[in-house]
């Protein structure tokens, strides 16, 4: 019952988020601006958000290894394409990552290992995020002149940053009890790791380079919308305007951050006196290209070993 009842909740928020937004849009308008171009622009959109999946592999199994979970590429790759088509179906506040964890640790890895590969995965991305963000601070801060859109952006900014350097500086305390007081272990063994991992000469760089490219790969992704319904807005302004609205998205409060990250595009649109209306479309656009590589994660699932071997057993989600 409290999984139904939260899985409702996450629908309608979803569903009244959308009405919102929508009315600021005009849908025959919107379809009017389709051209063969437009295809094009929506299928590199595609093709880039492949990409950023393979590059969120790497990065995966580089923490994966860390973690005592060894993932070979073909394997880490349909599982995080796999994981794509269930954070679009699934309604859950974890979605695609609790399906990552559950083929990992049914591949023989372990759920410790496996959940610690995730979590650590997750949470060196929202770091990168959060450095992002608060690194643009300055040109973002001249771009938005509405001053209740500079305190939320400031305030996005610091409990990002203020989260991931807490989540660190955690890993690095020394006191016992952190290891085994059952409300800190694990949180406590996963922030080392992270360390380990960030701080490594050997992963270290190579974890930035990933991490960074990841978040750079989703502007690209955005500005390929942006290019297919000609709308009348630069990649600078993607790039100041996307991360702050993709860290608000995050807030599992909707399904698949539909709704959450249209209200929140068209407001960051507006704050920066552009369009807000071009806000939403770009986000609807967006939204649809990862909901089409979600439906090709579903047929990967659907033809997949793990899959056959499953059976007609229902996945078991935690929540």
């Amino acid at each position: 019952m409290r999984r139904i009842l939260l899985s409702t909740a996450k629908i309608l928020i979803s569903a009244a988020l959308l009405y919102l937004a929508l009315r600021k849009v005009d849908l025959s308008e919107l379809f009017s601006r389709f051209t063969v171009t437009s295809l094009f622009w929506i299928g590199m959109a595609i093709a880039i958000t492949f990409l950023q999946i393979f590059v969120g592999v790497l990065r995966w199994r580089e923490v994966s290894a860390e973690c005592g979970a060894q993932l070979e590429l073909g394997r880490a790759m349909r599982y995080n394409v796999i994981g794509a088509f269930f954070n679009q179906t699934l309604p859950s506040a974890i979605g695609g990552d609790a399906v990552r964890l559950w083929l990992v640790a049914r591949a023989g890895a372990g759920w410790r290992a496996a959940t610690y590969s995730i979590f650590v995965d997750r949470a060196i991305g929202l770091i990168a995020l959060a450095i992002i963000i608060v690194a643009s601070l300055p040109w973002s801060y001249a771009l938005i002149t509405d001053p209740h859109g500079r305190s939320a952006l400031v305030l996005v900014d610091l409990a990002a940053l203020a989260g991931g350097l807490g989540f660190l500086v955690f890993g690095a305390l020394k006191w016992p009890w952190l290891k085994t007081w059952w409300a800190t272990h694990h949180i406590h063994a996963c922030a080392v790791i992270a360390n380990r991992v960030i701080f490594s000469a050997a992963r270290g760089p190579i974890i930035a380079i990933l991490s960074l490219a990841i978040h750079v790969l989703a502007v690209v992704i955005a500005w390929c919308v942006v290019q297919s319904i000609a709308a009348p807005v630069s990649f600078g302004q993607v790039f100041l305007l996307l991360p702050p609205v993709m860290l608000i998205t995050l807030m599992p409060i909707s399904i698949a951050g539909w709704g959450v990250r249209e209200a929140t595009m068209g407001l960051a649109f507006g704050f920066a006196g552009l369009a807000a209306n071009e806000g939403v479309n770009v986000s609807l656009l967006f939204g649809a290209v990862s909901f089409i590589v979600g439906a090709f994660g579903g047929l990967v699932w659907i033809f997949s070993a793990e899959k056959a071997q499953q059976g007609s057993r229902p996945i078991g989600v935690p929540e």
